[in-house]
C-alpha cells in the first residue's frame, strides 16, 4: 500500500519510538552477573588482555546475559511495530543471543589455544568472512607474543547496550554490547577501562551470524 508523505513520516517517527522502548526492554532484563572489568583491548577482531591479576588467581567470568523474548511492540492505533521492520520479534531475540554467545567466546581464550582451536568454538556463530578475521587477529605476533609469554588466561561475557542500527538485503541488525573480560597472568594487575563494540549480525538461512565487529566509537562498515 503506497502511503503519503505525512504517513511516511508518522511511521518513521513509530519505528523510532518503537525501537527505543525494545532497546530499554532488552537494558532493563539482562544480566550482567557482576562488576565490569576491563573490556579487551582496541583491536576488534585480536583478542588481549587489559585486565590481569596475579598468577594462580581465580579467573571468574561472567556468564552471558539472558535475552527476554521479544513481544510485538504496538503502535498507538493498535498495530503492531514489527509489520514495518524486516525482522520478526522472534528474529530480534535469535539475533541478541548470537550476539551474547559471540561475546563470550571472542573474549575467553587461554595462552595454550592455537588460533584453530580458538575460532572453531565460533564457526557457526561467525561468517566464513568474519571467522578468517578472528583467526588472523589471534594469530598476530604482537598479541600471540605476550599472551603466551605472560601466560594469559581470559574468561568473558558480554552485555547488549542497545541496537544502533539494522537493514536489509542481507537483513542484519547491529548491537552495541561491552565485552567483559577477568584475565589472568604472570604480570601484576592492571586496569583499563572497558571497550564498546558495535557487532553486526546477519540472517543466514533462518540463523543469525556475525558478519562485523568493530570498536562503537568507529562505526561499523
Amino acid at each position: 500500500m503506497d502511503l503519503t508523505p505525512g504517513r511516511q513520516r508518522l511511521v518513521f517517527v513509530v519505528i523510532v519510538i518503537a525501537l527505543v522502548g525494545l532497546t530499554s526492554y532488552l537494558i532493563e532484563n539482562r544480566h550482567s552477573g557482576g562488576t565490569p572489568a576491563a573490556g579487551p583491548s582496541p583491536s576488534a577482531s585480536t583478542p588481549q588482555s587489559s585486565v590481569s591479576t596475579s598468577a594462580g588467581t581465580q579467573a571468574n567470568g561472567a556468564p552471558p546475559s539472558s535475552v527476554p523474548a521479544a513481544t510485538p511492540v504496538p503502535t498507538a492505533s493498535g498495530a503492531e511495530i514489527y509489520q514495518w521492520l524486516p525482522f520478526t520479534a522472534a528474529d530480534l531475540s535469535g539475533a541478541a543471543q548470537t550476539t551474547l554467545t559471540f561475546a563470550k567466546d571472542y573474549s575467553t581464550w587461554s595462552y595454550t589455544e592455537s588460533a584453530t582451536n580458538y575460532v572453531a568454538k565460533m564457526a557457526g556463530l561467525v561468517t566464513s568472512q568474519e571467522l578468517a578475521t578472528l583467526t588472523s587477529g589471534y594469530s598476530t605476533a604482537g598479541v600471540a607474543g605476550p599472551r603466551v609469554t605472560d601466560k594469559q588466561v581470559s574468561t568473558g561475557s558480554g552485555t547488549i547496550d542497545s541496537i544502533r542500527s539494522f537493514g536489509t538485503n542481507p537483513v542484519s541488525i547491529t548491537f552495541v554490547v561491552t565485552i567483559n573480560q577477568q584475565v589472568t597472568s604472570t604480570q601484576p594487575a592492571t586496569t583499563a577501562p572497558p571497550q564498546q563494540y558495535a557487532v553486526t549480525v546477519v540472517s543466514s538461512g533462518g540463523t543469525w551470524q556475525v558478519n562485523d565487529l568493530e570498536l562503537s566509537q568507529l562505526g561499523n562498515t
